[in-house]
């Protein structure tokens, strides 16, 4: 894995006129827009659900009042993983050079594949919302209708349908009637949409549209005239599914992104080989507590 002059043979003649492949621009920081980001001090963080009261029966006249109890529900952990790349450059390699140094190029590859790597483990969480196997503290997957709570199941799963005016409003309905683990009313709010790529010409006509979208009807776009989905739409280029769409809420300890460790550069020289080593490392962690924090519907 050491790159020799034999790897970068036109930089050791005059010549060229460019290089390129290794200056594209880059997206904006997108996983950003599906996480809260928290801070991290130990290797993994621990959130615990809490259990409050159910409602208020009657009380019969001379009867003894119902007591009920609050308890612990599950435990949620999210494990901080180290994530870290690096490059060798031989001293003839950057000696013999007649452009730009090979080992700026490669600081500025391993920046981006670290950039890169945070993008796609951050999407996976959505990816594999509803994939067997990458379950959380309540042992179900993230998106499912059996999200398993103290008055009985609970889903933040829509029944599957592709984006449109309809089902977003289905989901934010979906979203205005959520509960709590004992089945008593919350205040969850719709708060961003976050679409593949392909699904963006789509969502842009369903929520910027004046009217309705799509109808010759004369009707008022209730999700833009109510003011629905304040955060407004994030296209993620790191989505795999072309149809699924998810909607983040206002649930916290939702989804959460813990920073254990910034992300690091760093260079030194090997005595014995002269050779120059880069690397760079990020330390993070990725996943949910409160699954109300998403709220998922798999296309058609």
């Amino acid at each position: 894995m050491v790159m020799t002059t034999g790897a970068h043979p036109k930089d050791l003649w005059p010549g060229v006129k460019a290089h390129f492949g290794h200056t594209y621009d880059e997206h904006m920081v997108e996983w950003t827009d599906i996480f809260d980001q928290e801070g991290s001090d130990k290797s993994y963080e621990e959130r615990v659900q809490y259990v409050g009261l159910g409602l208020a029966p009657v009380k019969n006249q001379g009867a003894s009042i119902s007591f009920d109890s609050a308890k612990q529900g599950y435990t949620s952990r999210i494990t901080n993983i180290t994530y870290a790349l690096g490059g060798i450059v031989t001293r003839e390699a950057i000696e013999d050079g007649q452009y730009s140094s090979v080992a700026e190029r490669i600081a500025r590859y391993i920046a981006f594949s670290i950039r890169q790597t945070c993008e796609n483990v951050g999407a996976n969480v959505l990816n594999r919302a509803t994939t067997s196997g990458y379950t959380g503290g309540d042992g179900v997957v993230l998106a499912t209708a059996s999200h398993p709570e103290h008055n009985g199941n609970q889903s933040n799963l829509l029944t599957a349908a592709d984006l449109s005016e309809a089902s977003l409003e289905d989901m934010l309905i979906k979203i205005m009637n959520a509960t709590d683990s004992k089945g008593l009313k919350i205040s969850l709010i719709g708060q961003k949409l976050i679409i593949p790529t392909a699904l963006a010409f789509e969502a842009t006509r369903i929520l910027k549209s004046i009217q309705q979208s799509g109808t010759a009807n004369n009707d008022i776009n209730a999700l833009k005239s109510m003011g629905m989905l304040p955060g407004g739409v994030s296209v993620n280029h790191y989505l795999t599914d072309s149809d699924a769409w998810h909607v983040k809420t206002n649930a916290m300890e939702g989804m959460i992104a813990q920073n254990r460790r910034a992300v690091e550069f760093d260079k030194d020289n090997e005595f014995t080989t002269e050779n120059a080593l880069m690397k760079g490392s990020i330390r993070m962690g990725f996943g949910w507590a409160d699954w109300r924090g998403i709220y998922h519907s798999a296309g058609v």
